[in-house]
């Protein structure tokens, strides 16, 4: 199958996801718009993106098939030399089906690319609620990049706004230990997006985190960093008022403390470190850490 150029339509394969009326000919051989087959008869698709299911809305999804059924048909393409089906979207469905012992589960079949099927499979997990929002610009990114996709045909498939497909995908701009923090929820998606432009994002977020600044009190953080006066570091490197030597070991100090850490000096080797903490049990913590033989 061709690029599509961009500014086209999204590909067959993502309006076979959506729904939308595909040619008779694109319908596999032998199998009827919706059909029910047996459950065991469908495989997994090796290269799907996502691999963490969530248990507890596993559970849940598992509770409401066992009481009503499959009701959205899963979509499959035919594995070659008639060796039943490989799902193309809707494992989630596919699994929970099998949790509340159904032997059939309703399909609809289609003769698809290796192309159309990962972009069905990125679609799909995009527009699952429970992605992380690192995950889901990596989602945007590789439509975007790798296929071809405009912001705006992404943002018409997955019901955003081509402004929100934007600013997710600018998140894949911080550092990754930065992006991690976003993963595992110590930053939120607007912590992150405070933090692209700032001299030192990863110290930054480091702060942010250890304090407990919200999004706002991040923003004019990120604002009075990037106002700060720039000089030049004893590496020659382009800094905001510290030397690349100070930005490190307020770096690891802050990485072994898990507290941001502030270090000022003057030119006569005198200065100030300041440890910030957000709450009394930080507090206790460092002085049982300080305090110890």
């Amino acid at each position: 199958m061709s690029e599509h150029p961009k500014g086209q339509r999204l590909g067959r394969g993502l309006s076979a996801l959506l729904g939308e009326t595909e040619p008779a000919e694109n319908v596999a051989p032998n199998m009827n718009q919706d059909n029910r087959v047996p459950i065991e008869s469908l495989s997994r698709n090796p290269d799907q993106p996502r691999r963490r299911f969530d248990e507890e809305a596993m559970e849940e999804l598992t509770r409401s098939i066992a009481e009503k059924g499959v009701l959205q048909p899963i979509i499959v393409r035919p594995i070659p030399g008639g060796g039943g089906y490989q799902i193309v979207a809707g494992e989630r469905r596919w699994r929970a089906a099998q949790r509340a012992g159904l032997h059939e589960v309703p399909v609809v079949a289609r003769d698809l690319s290796d192309r159309e099927v990962m972009e069905i499979a990125l679609v799909e997990n995009i527009q699952r609620t429970d992605l992380d929002p690192i995950e889901e610009a990596r989602g945007f990114s590789v439509l975007s990049e790798q296929f071809n996709h405009t912001q705006e045909d992404i943002a018409r498939v997955v019901g955003k706004s081509r402004a929100a497909i934007a600013n997710a995908i600018r998140l894949l701009g911080l550092p990754s230990s930065v992006q991690e923090m976003i993963c595992d929820g110590r930053l939120s998606a607007g912590h992150g997006r405070a933090l692209i432009n700032t001299p030192n994002p990863e110290e930054m977020a480091a702060r942010v985190a250890a304090q407990g600044l919200n999004v706002r009190q991040t923003e004019e953080l990120a604002r009075q960093a990037s106002a700060a006066p720039e000089t030049k570091g004893r590496s020659g490197k382009s800094t905001h008022g510290k030397d690349p030597d100070t930005l490190a070991l307020e770096e690891d100090l802050t990485r072994r403390l898990g507290l941001a850490v502030s270090i000022s000096s003057r030119a006569n080797g005198s200065g100030q470190l300041q440890i910030n903490f957000s709450t009394l049990e930080q507090l206790d913590d460092l002085c049982r850490r300080l305090t110890q033989d």
